[in-house]
């Protein structure tokens, strides 16, 4: 009795894990399901938000001009709350229960840190559309990314404040449990260096932290001519506040991690005389911008920021390669990734190198009379 009991229980456990997977774990036969990680909610909500929508339009387009293979995208989104173990925790739902077929995500470099093995381990694609730290592809080669990498922005970063700004002894404040910020930091003190420059202090606070007080009295008694924040919008702008109000007039330069319509909201005019780098910029009067532009403001009724382009980006090279691949595959669609070449995003021409990352040039923006400025491109 026990065994036949056993073996009925057996049965129906069965049945109703093929009747969860024909209603969605795995999808139809007529989609292709993408997994999405993303901070939607918590510290870096903007930069979930926006890489969110940027991505839905191209899910959206994608399906409007037939699809990919014959069959529609349906983008699966989890929330990652701007938290590693939840990154971690997102992607596993998104392979494991819902048998997505390919990853993009995240932001944060910290978070795709987390997630990156997990997607390697199961042989699924993951395509970052913003996290730069460079050890992010070096998980595996499953793992690519549509955006520059930390030593780049680093050097350029370095090179607008030696050779743009005239900045010959400059200090830093990082967040010291920040991967993204403690690898810029890194490698702009290294191209700093090297070209002449001194760095004269280094302080350090970590993510959540509102009162910079105590760093900045300490920066400030080095006579730094510039001071580097390679963080996040939440905390730069508070930073450069506080800095003003202790009467530091210098630059403040950050890099990508700042561009988000919250840091002016936040800094307001104290944000005057601040810089920092990013992938790319509405006043970009490429004509494939422009179109981007305002599709994406007459859809949100916002200007897309640089997130947004990147979110794209990522999913216009993903379907690209399902394309190429001729299959969703693990080992095709990786492969045909791999050999991803001059493909014209909203961010520039996209080429994956031999190390999975994106070669980008990179856009340098100026806070002036409370508003971001282009001011110049350069070129990696």
């Amino acid at each position: 009795m026990r065994r036949l009991t056993f073996w009925l229980i057996l049965g129906t456990a069965i049945a109703l894990i093929g009747l969860w997977a024909g209603c969605g774990g795995g999808g139809n036969s007529n989609e292709i399901l993408i997994g999405e990680y993303s901070a939607m909610t918590g510290t870096t909500a903007t930069f979930g938000q926006s890489t969110h929508r940027g991505l839905m339009m191209a899910v959206d387009e994608c399906n409007a001009a037939g699809g990919v293979l014959g069959k529609k995208i349906r983008l699966l989104t989890e929330d990652t709350q701007s938290k590693p173990e939840e990154a971690a925790t997102a992607v596993t739902k998104l392979i494991t229960r819902d048998g997505v077929k390919a990853v993009i995500g995240e932001v944060s470099s910290s978070r795709s840190l987390a997630a990156a093995p997990i997607c390697q381990a199961n042989g699924i694609p993951m395509v970052s559309n913003a996290s730069t730290n460079p050890e992010v592809t070096k998980k595996g080669d499953y793992i690519f990314r549509v955006c520059y990498i930390d030593p780049f922005q680093g050097e350029v970063m370095a090179r607008f404040a030696y050779n743009t700004l005239g900045i010959r002894k400059a200090a830093i404040l990082k967040d010291i449990k920040n991967d993204y910020s403690i690898g810029l930091a890194q490698y702009f003190e290294e191209t700093f260096v090297k070209l002449g420059g001194q760095v004269v202090a280094t302080q350090a606070y970590s993510e959540g932290d509102i009162d910079f007080k105590a760093q900045l009295t300490a920066l400030k008694s080095a006579e730094p001519e510039a001071v580097i924040v390679p963080g996040y919008y939440t905390e730069a702008a508070l930073i450069v506040k506080q800095a003003r109000e202790l009467n530091m007039t210098i630059p403040f330069i950050g890099g990508d991690g700042w561009d988000s319509a919250k840091l002016v909201e936040i800094g307001g005019q104290a944000m005057n005389n601040t810089f920092f780098s990013t992938a790319y910029t509405a006043d970009d009067p490429d004509s494939i911008v422009q179109n981007f532009v305002t599709k994406y403001t007459s859809r949100y009724n916002e200007k897309p920021d640089a997130f947004a382009a990147l979110g794209y980006d990522a999913g216009l090279i993903l379907f690209d390669a399902v394309r190429r691949a001729g299959s969703t595959d693990g080992p095709a669609l990786r492969d045909a990734l791999k050999t991803t070449r001059d493909v014209r995003g909203v961010t520039g021409s996209i080429t994956i190198d031999a190390d999975r990352n994106a070669r980008k040039p990179i856009v340098i923006i100026a806070v002036v009379d409370g508003k971001m400025t282009y001011k110049e491109t350069i070129q990696p």
